[in-house]
């Protein structure tokens, strides 16, 4: 029995699933959706071939991403900013290959130039990713044959050559003095009309990322219970809906609750955004300062790193900080106790009292 499903676009979605076969096409009238699934179980019961109009169109690599593509788009999928840009740059370095030619040999010598170009082992390690992704999603959606055996074993040969791994995990820490410098440049520059020092107080008080802070509105914010919530807060298995609840606290040498009111008073504006700047803007703003102050190899984002280690060197916990930062494999956490060791001593008093 055929499956008729209509899409947030508007259209109609057939899906047959018979004798162990699945075939799926989309249509913009329910009828012909219809009329296909009928014929396509008829093809099967024949044992013809089913293969839909998208299938026999895919000849290259570029006709799966396309594909892939549209697929997501269908079902109302949103593709992230960072993926889109990484299939448009695959698409024009390996759409134009058929599909036996994305063997290991070529996978490996696109390791090796993307290597030359400058990407680290991270970054081929993400474009092996979506290949696969690509390659899976045919195979599994469109019953397309294509093996991602060849994938695999191109990542064990660039891995093997330093290609391909994991990151250097930053550690990186601006001390109090570099802070203080870059916020007093930042507040007694006339042309700053970005309160970008504010931000960067904000930022470590609450260990909030550069876009979340950008986005957060005056509905959310309760005063009385000094608590925030951040809507919609990055995760990598939800990209939407994941709205957060986190508590304003006064531990990291920032008041976060303060900020916010003293933002209130500055702009005279208490709905909307909080801060209603491009997080672009304050980003670029931070790294000029920086470099003006010969302040070397510190982001805007080490905030958020430096915010979560001040709320360990307070004493709370790897799950008592989760509920801070949004984090939710606590493993990842780890990475960011930091402690300075002349904190130690206000840790074990705060225990003993």
């Amino acid at each position: 029995m055929a499956t008729i499903t209509r899409l947030k676009s508007g259209s109609w979605r057939a899906q047959v699933r018979r004798k162990g076969k699945y075939v799926n096409e989309t249509f913009l009238r329910r009828k012909d959706a219809e009329e296909w699934a009928i014929d396509i179980e008829r093809r099967i019961d024949r044992q013809e071939p089913t293969t839909t109009h998208k299938i026999r169109d895919v000849q290259l690599f570029g006709d799966l991403i396309a594909l892939h593509r549209q697929d997501l788009e269908e079902v109302g999928k949103d593709i992230g900013r960072s993926k889109t840009a990484s299939l448009i740059f695959l698409n024009q370095r390996l759409g134009h290959l058929r599909l036996p030619e994305l063997d290991r040999e070529r996978l490996i010598k696109f390791g090796k130039e993307r290597a030359l170009e400058g990407a680290g082992p991270v970054t081929v390690g993400i474009d092996l990713g979506y290949i696969k992704t690509i390659l899976s999603h045919a195979a599994a959606v469109h019953g397309i044959v294509a093996s991602t055996e060849p994938i695999d074993l191109a990542r064990i040969a660039l891995g093997r050559l330093g290609l391909v791994g994991k990151g250097h995990e930053r550690n990186r820490r601006p001390t109090q003095d570099e802070l203080d410098r870059i916020i007093s440049a930042l507040d007694s520059n006339n042309r700053q009309h970005i309160p970008v020092g504010r931000i960067i107080r904000f930022a470590v008080a609450t260990a909030m990322r550069q876009d979340e802070i950008t986005r957060v509105e005056w509905r959310d914010f309760d005063a009385s219970g000094r608590m925030l919530l951040i809507r919609n807060r990055k995760d990598p298995r939800k990209k939407k809906g994941n709205d957060q609840r986190i508590p304003l606290l006064d531990v990291s040498g920032y008041d976060a609750c303060k900020i916010i009111e003293e933002q209130g008073r500055f702009s005279n504006i208490h709905e909307g955004r909080i801060f209603p700047y491009n997080g672009r803007s304050v980003g670029t703003a931070f790294r000029r300062q920086c470099q003006q102050l010969k302040i070397e190899d510190l982001h805007f984002h080490d905030l958020r790193h430096e915010g979560t280690s001040r709320l360990f060197e307070a004493g709370f916990s790897i799950e008592q900080a989760a509920l801070v930062t949004g984090h939710k494999d606590w493993k990842m956490l780890r990475r960011y106790t930091h402690l300075k060791p002349e904190t130690l001593h206000s840790i074990r008093s705060i225990q003993v009292a």
